[in-house]
């Protein structure tokens, strides 16, 4: 495990922090939030190894070298609590009860920092109980301890939580900067396309150039997306592929190729579209398409993104949308 840099979007409110730090202002219980992608969980890992590392370097950073950085770059710092949906149970949710045995760590003496760093990601995971339970250890954080919560819906957190944070939004780089930055961390001449794609989201966009399956699987999407609305692809048959892809991903590209067949269907050059480089094969389809069914199928998406964490049946939802969109495309 790495130790973690803010991104340099995110260097005027590191700088914050730091101050803020070396003032002992620091708050103790801080909400970072921000799209997917923009690098909130990576400032909130290198925020918490800041404060737990012994002799922190330039700009407040770990410094890598002391027994504490060691420690956190093996995974295996003990004043670092982290506190993450449940990977055996089938809600994806943070449990009580993982709330309970950490409210019993928080309770002890650090074992080797000034402090503990607790950090919960993502917090909008907690269930109801949970975040019940651990909203008492908020209202009362003793001063060696740092809450440090990541989100990226924090409007699903409840009000009481949101409440006893200071929540610190970071928005998505201008594209001039992100570009930069991903050409420095890998050479790709397609980087402006992929982080369209990842809707400015960098680290995002980054990550999917990491799946060396990521092109095919979008390409194979596309064709399919375009051959249903011509009847000419089996919906179950494409459910079943879009299922093995993973239904996040699929949402995200139908989202996009949905909305870009909207704006193609009122303007023939939009300025902005999720998919520029299809936009010749989706122009076609866009001039026949039904707006109303079109518009009634995006939220049909969006609702269904929303509710991604519901532990969705994947297979019946990715059949019903399959279905639904082959029924618009041959009405078109």
């Amino acid at each position: 495990m790495r130790l973690q840099q803010p991104p340099p979007w995110t260097c005027e409110l590191w700088s914050r922090l730091q101050a803020a730090r070396s003032q002992g202002r620091l708050p103790p219980v801080l909400l970072f939030t921000g799209p997917h992608g923009v690098g909130k969980r990576r400032l909130a890992w290198a925020l918490a190894e800041s404060v737990l590392c012994r002799q922190p370097a330039n700009q407040g950073l770990a410094c890598g070298h002391c027994p504490d950085c060691h420690l956190l770059a093996a995974g295996h710092h003990p004043d670092l609590i982290q506190l993450e949906p449940d990977a055996e149970g089938r809600s994806g949710e943070i449990t009580i009860d993982a709330v309970r045995l950490l409210i019993g760590r928080e309770s002890l003496t650090p074992t080797r920092a000034a402090g503990q760093v607790i950090l919960i990601d993502p917090a909008d995971r907690l269930n109801q109980a949970a975040a019940n339970a651990l909203l008492k250890t908020l209202e009362e954080p003793t001063g060696m301890t740092h809450f440090i919560l990541v989100s990226e819906h924090p409007d699903r957190l409840p009000v009481t939580i949101r409440s006893r944070c200071l929540r610190l939004t970071i928005p998505l780089p201008d594209e001039r900067s992100a570009l930069e930055w991903l050409g420095a961390q890998k050479p790709l001449s397609d980087w402006p396309l992929r982080l369209r794609l990842a809707q400015g989201g960098p680290l995002r966009a980054l990550a999917e150039a990491e799946d060396a399956d990521w092109p095919t699987q979008r390409d194979r999407c596309i064709v399919d997306f375009l051959s249903l609305a011509q009847g000419a692809a089996d919906p179950l048959a494409v459910a079943s592929y879009w299922q093995t892809v993973g239904v996040g991903r699929i949402l995200e590209w139908l989202i996009g190729l949905t909305a870009d067949l909207l704006r193609l269907g009122v303007c023939s050059a939009p300025p902005l579209l999720a998919h520029p480089d299809r936009s010749r094969d989706l122009v076609v389809l866009a001039a026949k398409l039904d707006r109303a069914a079109g518009h009634r199928f995006l939220r049909r998406l969006l609702e269904t993104r929303a509710l991604l964490d519901a532990n969705l049946n994947q297979q019946l939802v990715l059949e019903s949308l399959v279905i639904e969109w082959s029924q618009i495309g041959r009405s078109a």
